[in-house]
Protein backbone atom coordinates (compact mmCIF):
# COMPACT_ATOMS: atom_id res chain seq x y z
CA UNK A 1 0.00 0.00 0.00
CA UNK A 2 1.53 3.08 -0.92
CA UNK A 3 2.17 6.15 1.61
CA UNK A 4 -0.58 8.55 1.59
CA UNK A 5 -0.88 12.11 2.20
CA UNK A 6 -4.08 13.90 3.66
CA UNK A 7 -5.19 16.92 2.14
CA UNK A 8 -7.11 19.30 4.54
CA UNK A 9 -7.98 22.56 5.05
CA UNK A 10 -10.77 24.84 5.38
CA UNK A 11 -14.06 24.95 3.72
CA UNK A 12 -14.15 26.70 -0.25
CA UNK A 13 -9.53 26.55 -0.09
CA UNK A 14 -9.23 24.86 -3.00
CA UNK A 15 -8.43 21.11 -1.59
CA UNK A 16 -11.11 19.44 -4.00
CA UNK A 17 -10.16 21.27 -7.28
CA UNK A 18 -6.25 20.71 -6.43
CA UNK A 19 -7.24 16.80 -5.68
CA UNK A 20 -8.84 16.79 -8.64
CA UNK A 21 -6.26 18.01 -10.71
CA UNK A 22 -3.77 16.06 -8.94
CA UNK A 23 -5.75 12.17 -9.52
CA UNK A 24 -8.01 13.34 -12.86
CA UNK A 25 -10.46 12.08 -10.39
CA UNK A 26 -14.43 13.46 -9.67
CA UNK A 27 -13.95 14.71 -6.19
CA UNK A 28 -16.86 17.42 -5.91
CA UNK A 29 -15.70 20.50 -5.72
CA UNK A 30 -18.23 23.38 -4.95
CA UNK A 31 -19.10 27.07 -4.13
CA UNK A 32 -20.18 26.03 -0.23
CA UNK A 33 -19.07 24.49 2.95
CA UNK A 34 -18.69 20.69 3.68
CA UNK A 35 -18.85 19.70 -0.19
CA UNK A 36 -16.64 16.83 0.47
CA UNK A 37 -18.15 14.95 3.81
CA UNK A 38 -16.55 11.45 2.86
CA UNK A 39 -12.63 11.52 1.69
CA UNK A 40 -11.84 10.83 -2.04
CA UNK A 41 -8.80 8.71 -2.38
CA UNK A 42 -6.73 9.10 -5.55
CA UNK A 43 -3.20 7.31 -6.28
CA UNK A 44 -0.97 10.22 -8.50
CA UNK A 45 2.10 8.73 -10.50
CA UNK A 46 4.93 10.05 -9.47
CA UNK A 47 6.73 11.91 -12.32
CA UNK A 48 10.37 11.16 -12.87
CA UNK A 49 12.08 11.81 -15.94
CA UNK A 50 14.85 9.23 -15.31
CA UNK A 51 12.26 6.29 -15.96
CA UNK A 52 12.22 7.49 -19.46
CA UNK A 53 15.77 8.02 -19.98
CA UNK A 54 16.40 4.55 -18.73
CA UNK A 55 13.51 3.13 -20.57
CA UNK A 56 15.65 4.81 -23.53
CA UNK A 57 18.64 2.70 -23.16
CA UNK A 58 17.25 -0.29 -21.84
CA UNK A 59 13.88 -0.54 -24.20
CA UNK A 60 12.05 -2.67 -22.30
CA UNK A 61 8.51 -4.34 -23.35
CA UNK A 62 6.99 -2.19 -20.19
CA UNK A 63 7.57 0.77 -18.29
CA UNK A 64 6.19 1.20 -15.02
CA UNK A 65 6.32 4.37 -12.75
CA UNK A 66 6.15 4.73 -8.73
CA UNK A 67 3.39 6.44 -7.05
CA UNK A 68 1.63 8.06 -3.54
CA UNK A 69 -1.44 7.89 -2.53
CA UNK A 70 -3.42 11.03 -1.90
CA UNK A 71 -6.84 11.64 0.43
CA UNK A 72 -8.65 14.61 -0.14
CA UNK A 73 -10.38 15.27 3.85
CA UNK A 74 -13.70 17.01 4.53
CA UNK A 75 -12.77 20.87 5.63
CA UNK A 76 -12.39 21.57 9.14
CA UNK A 77 -13.90 24.10 11.40
CA UNK A 78 -13.20 26.03 14.53
CA UNK A 79 -14.37 23.50 17.78
CA UNK A 80 -14.11 20.01 15.32
CA UNK A 81 -12.16 18.59 18.36
CA UNK A 82 -15.05 18.66 19.92
CA UNK A 83 -17.36 17.35 17.44
CA UNK A 84 -18.14 20.50 16.14
CA UNK A 85 -19.17 20.33 11.62
CA UNK A 86 -17.38 16.87 10.67
CA UNK A 87 -14.86 17.21 13.59
CA UNK A 88 -14.89 13.75 14.20
CA UNK A 89 -14.87 11.86 10.66
CA UNK A 90 -12.00 14.70 10.18
CA UNK A 91 -9.86 13.55 13.12
CA UNK A 92 -10.42 9.83 12.39
CA UNK A 93 -9.51 10.10 8.82
CA UNK A 94 -7.02 12.40 9.41
CA UNK A 95 -5.19 10.10 11.95
CA UNK A 96 -4.21 7.25 9.90
CA UNK A 97 -2.75 9.03 7.00
CA UNK A 98 1.46 9.18 7.30
CA UNK A 99 1.80 13.53 5.83
CA UNK A 100 -1.03 16.84 5.87
CA UNK A 101 -0.91 18.64 3.04
CA UNK A 102 -2.45 21.82 4.47
CA UNK A 103 -4.04 23.66 1.25
CA UNK A 104 -4.45 27.64 2.75
CA UNK A 105 -6.08 30.40 0.64
CA UNK A 106 -3.56 32.92 -0.69
CA UNK A 107 -5.76 34.80 -3.29
CA UNK A 108 -8.83 37.06 -3.30
CA UNK A 109 -11.80 36.59 -4.96
CA UNK A 110 -14.92 37.86 -4.14
CA UNK A 111 -17.26 34.95 -6.30
CA UNK A 112 -15.60 32.47 -4.07
CA UNK A 113 -17.22 32.31 -0.49
CA UNK A 114 -14.12 32.32 2.18
CA UNK A 115 -15.81 30.33 5.37
CA UNK A 116 -14.19 32.67 7.76
CA UNK A 117 -15.36 35.87 5.57
CA UNK A 118 -11.94 36.86 4.40
CA UNK A 119 -8.79 35.63 3.02
CA UNK A 120 -6.53 35.83 6.06
CA UNK A 121 -3.85 32.63 6.26
CA UNK A 122 -2.47 32.64 8.90
CA UNK A 123 -6.06 33.30 10.88
CA UNK A 124 -7.04 30.12 8.68
CA UNK A 125 -3.62 28.05 9.98
CA UNK A 126 -4.45 29.05 13.30
CA UNK A 127 -8.10 27.44 13.43
CA UNK A 128 -7.20 24.01 12.19
CA UNK A 129 -3.92 23.67 13.92
CA UNK A 130 -5.41 25.07 17.10
CA UNK A 131 -8.14 21.83 16.21
CA UNK A 132 -5.29 19.43 16.03
CA UNK A 133 -3.43 20.48 18.57
CA UNK A 134 -6.17 20.29 21.03
CA UNK A 135 -7.24 16.76 19.73
CA UNK A 136 -3.29 15.87 20.38
CA UNK A 137 -3.40 17.47 24.26
CA UNK A 138 -6.39 15.84 24.73
CA UNK A 139 -4.42 12.10 24.33
CA UNK A 140 -1.18 13.04 25.58
CA UNK A 141 -3.04 14.55 28.77
CA UNK A 142 -4.83 11.52 29.60
CA UNK A 143 -1.80 9.61 29.09
CA UNK A 144 0.11 11.61 31.18
CA UNK A 145 -1.99 11.75 34.07
CA UNK A 146 -1.72 7.47 34.18
CA UNK A 147 2.04 7.68 33.79
CA UNK A 148 2.56 11.25 36.25
CA UNK A 149 0.92 8.17 39.06
CA UNK A 150 3.40 5.53 38.40
CA UNK A 151 6.38 8.35 38.20
CA UNK A 152 5.64 9.14 41.52
CA UNK A 153 5.76 5.22 43.14
CA UNK A 154 9.07 4.54 44.94
CA UNK A 155 8.90 1.73 42.15
CA UNK A 156 9.13 3.53 39.37
CA UNK A 157 11.31 2.25 36.86
CA UNK A 158 13.51 3.61 34.16
CA UNK A 159 10.72 3.17 31.25
CA UNK A 160 8.37 4.88 33.41
CA UNK A 161 10.77 7.98 33.89
CA UNK A 162 11.62 8.16 30.08
CA UNK A 163 8.07 7.53 28.94
CA UNK A 164 6.97 10.50 31.93
CA UNK A 165 9.69 12.55 30.32
CA UNK A 166 8.83 12.31 26.57
CA UNK A 167 4.71 12.79 27.59
CA UNK A 168 6.02 15.67 29.82
CA UNK A 169 7.72 17.67 26.94
CA UNK A 170 4.69 17.07 24.64
CA UNK A 171 2.11 18.53 26.93
CA UNK A 172 4.17 21.33 27.64
CA UNK A 173 4.67 22.51 23.73
CA UNK A 174 1.15 21.25 23.00
CA UNK A 175 -0.20 23.59 25.61
CA UNK A 176 2.17 26.14 24.21
CA UNK A 177 0.47 25.89 21.11
CA UNK A 178 3.46 24.37 19.64
CA UNK A 179 3.01 21.04 17.25
CA UNK A 180 4.08 17.78 18.38
CA UNK A 181 7.10 17.66 15.06
CA UNK A 182 8.83 21.05 16.45
CA UNK A 183 9.67 18.30 20.54
CA UNK A 184 13.00 17.37 19.77
CA UNK A 185 12.29 14.15 22.15
CA UNK A 186 15.55 11.36 22.28
CA UNK A 187 15.66 8.81 20.66
CA UNK A 188 15.17 6.86 23.81
CA UNK A 189 11.79 8.60 24.24
CA UNK A 190 10.27 8.25 20.76
CA UNK A 191 9.04 4.61 21.18
CA UNK A 192 6.79 5.97 24.15
CA UNK A 193 4.79 8.50 21.86
CA UNK A 194 4.21 6.24 18.35
CA UNK A 195 1.30 4.14 19.34
CA UNK A 196 -0.45 8.08 20.62
CA UNK A 197 -0.60 8.26 16.63
CA UNK A 198 -0.24 12.15 17.10
CA UNK A 199 -1.54 14.48 14.26
CA UNK A 200 0.45 17.39 14.72
CA UNK A 201 3.51 15.19 14.82
CA UNK A 202 2.94 14.27 10.98
CA UNK A 203 5.06 15.90 8.68
CA UNK A 204 3.26 18.97 7.14
CA UNK A 205 3.33 20.71 3.79
CA UNK A 206 1.57 24.12 3.36
CA UNK A 207 -0.02 24.21 -0.26
CA UNK A 208 0.26 27.95 -0.82
CA UNK A 209 -3.03 28.03 -3.19
CA UNK A 210 -2.81 31.55 -5.02
CA UNK A 211 -4.32 33.19 -8.28
CA UNK A 212 -2.28 32.84 -11.26
CA UNK A 213 -0.98 36.50 -10.91
CA UNK A 214 0.51 35.23 -7.43
CA UNK A 215 2.85 32.56 -8.88
CA UNK A 216 5.75 34.00 -9.57
CA UNK A 217 5.14 37.39 -8.06
CA UNK A 218 5.43 38.92 -4.43
CA UNK A 219 2.43 37.52 -2.04
CA UNK A 220 2.16 38.50 1.21
CA UNK A 221 0.13 35.74 2.32
CA UNK A 222 2.68 33.12 0.93
CA UNK A 223 5.21 35.51 2.66
CA UNK A 224 3.36 34.82 6.05
CA UNK A 225 2.86 31.35 5.69
CA UNK A 226 6.46 30.74 4.86
CA UNK A 227 7.58 32.43 7.79
CA UNK A 228 4.91 30.38 10.02
CA UNK A 229 6.47 27.06 8.69
CA UNK A 230 9.72 27.55 9.45
CA UNK A 231 8.71 28.38 13.09
CA UNK A 232 6.91 24.66 12.61
CA UNK A 233 9.61 22.64 11.35
CA UNK A 234 6.89 22.33 8.26
CA UNK A 235 7.36 23.61 4.48
CA UNK A 236 5.33 24.79 1.78
CA UNK A 237 5.04 24.70 -2.20
CA UNK A 238 2.59 27.34 -4.24
CA UNK A 239 0.19 26.36 -6.60
CA UNK A 240 -2.63 27.84 -8.71
CA UNK A 241 -5.09 25.29 -8.35
CA UNK A 242 -7.55 27.29 -10.76
CA UNK A 243 -4.31 26.68 -13.03
CA UNK A 244 -3.54 23.09 -12.36
CA UNK A 245 -7.51 22.67 -12.94
CA UNK A 246 -7.00 23.74 -16.51
CA UNK A 247 -3.64 22.13 -17.35
CA UNK A 248 -5.09 18.98 -15.70
CA UNK A 249 -7.94 18.62 -18.68
CA UNK A 250 -4.94 19.22 -21.94
CA UNK A 251 -3.77 17.06 -24.09
CA UNK A 252 0.24 16.29 -23.48
CA UNK A 253 1.08 18.61 -26.73
CA UNK A 254 -1.72 21.42 -25.61
CA UNK A 255 -0.08 21.05 -21.95
CA UNK A 256 3.29 21.72 -22.85
CA UNK A 257 2.59 24.78 -25.17
CA UNK A 258 0.26 26.42 -22.26
CA UNK A 259 3.27 25.77 -20.02
CA UNK A 260 5.70 27.01 -22.79
CA UNK A 261 3.46 30.48 -22.47
CA UNK A 262 3.30 30.42 -18.94
CA UNK A 263 6.95 30.79 -18.66
CA UNK A 264 6.68 27.25 -16.79
CA UNK A 265 9.26 24.27 -16.42
CA UNK A 266 6.49 22.02 -15.40
CA UNK A 267 3.23 21.64 -14.07
CA UNK A 268 2.56 22.25 -9.91
CA UNK A 269 1.31 19.49 -9.68
CA UNK A 270 4.53 18.43 -10.17
CA UNK A 271 6.23 20.30 -7.43
CA UNK A 272 3.23 19.44 -5.43
CA UNK A 273 3.95 15.54 -5.75
CA UNK A 274 7.76 15.91 -5.40
CA UNK A 275 7.39 17.81 -2.29
CA UNK A 276 4.93 15.37 -0.55
CA UNK A 277 7.16 12.68 -1.52
CA UNK A 278 10.41 14.56 0.21
CA UNK A 279 8.42 15.19 3.27
CA UNK A 280 7.73 11.81 3.62
CA UNK A 281 11.08 11.07 2.95
CA UNK A 282 10.97 8.81 0.40
CA UNK A 283 13.55 7.74 -2.53
CA UNK A 284 12.97 5.86 -5.63
CA UNK A 285 15.09 2.61 -6.88
CA UNK A 286 14.87 0.88 -10.21
CA UNK A 287 14.78 -2.70 -11.77
CA UNK A 288 15.39 -2.75 -15.28
CA UNK A 289 15.18 -5.36 -18.03
CA UNK A 290 14.55 -6.24 -21.19
CA UNK A 291 10.65 -7.33 -19.81
CA UNK A 292 9.97 -3.98 -17.45
CA UNK A 293 11.76 -0.64 -16.26
CA UNK A 294 10.16 -0.44 -12.85
CA UNK A 295 10.73 2.48 -10.30
CA UNK A 296 9.97 1.92 -6.35
CA UNK A 297 9.61 3.68 -3.40
CA UNK A 298 11.19 3.07 -0.26
CA UNK A 299 11.45 5.30 2.81
CA UNK A 300 15.47 6.90 2.87
CA UNK A 301 17.91 4.69 4.88
CA UNK A 302 16.23 1.47 3.85
CA UNK A 303 18.98 -1.25 3.34
CA UNK A 304 19.22 -3.97 0.57
CA UNK A 305 16.81 -6.61 2.09
CA UNK A 306 13.95 -4.24 3.04
CA UNK A 307 14.26 -2.30 -0.52
CA UNK A 308 13.96 -6.09 -1.94
CA UNK A 309 10.43 -6.67 0.12
CA UNK A 310 9.06 -3.71 -1.47
CA UNK A 311 8.57 -6.29 -4.65
CA UNK A 312 8.03 -9.01 -2.52
CA UNK A 313 8.16 -10.62 0.91
CA UNK A 314 10.44 -13.49 -0.22
CA UNK A 315 12.58 -11.14 -1.72
CA UNK A 316 13.43 -9.87 1.59
CA UNK A 317 13.13 -13.44 3.29
CA UNK A 318 15.62 -14.85 1.32
CA UNK A 319 18.13 -11.83 0.51
CA UNK A 320 21.53 -13.26 -0.72
CA UNK A 321 23.11 -10.31 -2.90
CA UNK A 322 22.04 -6.52 -4.83
CA UNK A 323 23.41 -6.02 -7.88
CA UNK A 324 23.93 -2.74 -7.98
CA UNK A 325 24.69 0.58 -10.04
CA UNK A 326 23.37 4.09 -10.33
CA UNK A 327 21.45 5.65 -13.37
CA UNK A 328 23.43 8.61 -13.77
CA UNK A 329 26.53 5.99 -14.70
CA UNK A 330 23.81 4.52 -17.00
CA UNK A 331 22.94 7.66 -18.82
CA UNK A 332 27.04 8.89 -19.10
CA UNK A 333 28.32 5.64 -20.60
CA UNK A 334 25.08 4.53 -22.39
CA UNK A 335 24.43 0.68 -21.61
CA UNK A 336 24.60 -1.74 -18.28
CA UNK A 337 27.73 -3.61 -20.05
CA UNK A 338 29.50 -0.60 -19.95
CA UNK A 339 28.92 0.38 -16.73
CA UNK A 340 30.18 -2.84 -15.62
CA UNK A 341 33.48 -2.34 -17.48
CA UNK A 342 34.02 0.79 -15.68
CA UNK A 343 33.90 -1.42 -12.48
CA UNK A 344 30.62 0.84 -11.52
CA UNK A 345 28.37 -2.29 -11.05
CA UNK A 346 28.81 -3.89 -7.38
CA UNK A 347 27.60 -6.85 -5.89
CA UNK A 348 26.07 -5.30 -2.40
CA UNK A 349 25.37 -7.90 0.44
CA UNK A 350 22.44 -7.02 3.86
CA UNK A 351 24.05 -3.64 5.40
CA UNK A 352 23.92 -1.91 1.86
CA UNK A 353 21.93 1.56 2.48
CA UNK A 354 20.05 1.76 -0.95
CA UNK A 355 20.63 5.77 -2.54
CA UNK A 356 18.49 7.59 -4.75
CA UNK A 357 18.85 6.66 -8.50
CA UNK A 358 20.16 3.27 -7.94
CA UNK A 359 18.90 0.57 -10.24
CA UNK A 360 19.06 -2.55 -8.87
CA UNK A 361 18.86 -6.52 -9.39
CA UNK A 362 17.93 -8.95 -6.39
CA UNK A 363 19.77 -12.36 -6.10
CA UNK A 364 17.61 -14.81 -3.41
CA UNK A 365 17.01 -18.31 -2.30
CA UNK A 366 13.75 -19.22 -0.84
Amino acid sequence: MPLNCGIVGLPNVGKSTIFNALTSAKAQAANYPFCTIDPNTGVVTVPDERLAKISALIKPKSLVPTSMEFIDIAGLVEGASKGEGLGNQFLGHIRSTDAILHVVRCFADPEVIHVAGGVNPLHDIDIINTELLLADLDSVEKRHAKVEKLNKSTSADHKIKTEFSALSKLKEALEAGRPARTVDLTDEEKPYTRDLHLITAKPMLYVANVDDSGLTGHNEWVDAVEKRAVEEKSQVVRISGSMESEISQLEPAERDEFLKEMGLAEPGLNRLIHSAYSLLNLITYFTAGVQEVRAWTIIRGTKAPGAAGVIHSDFEKGFIKADCYHCEDLFKYGSEQAVKEKGLLKSEGKEYIVKDGDILFFKFNV
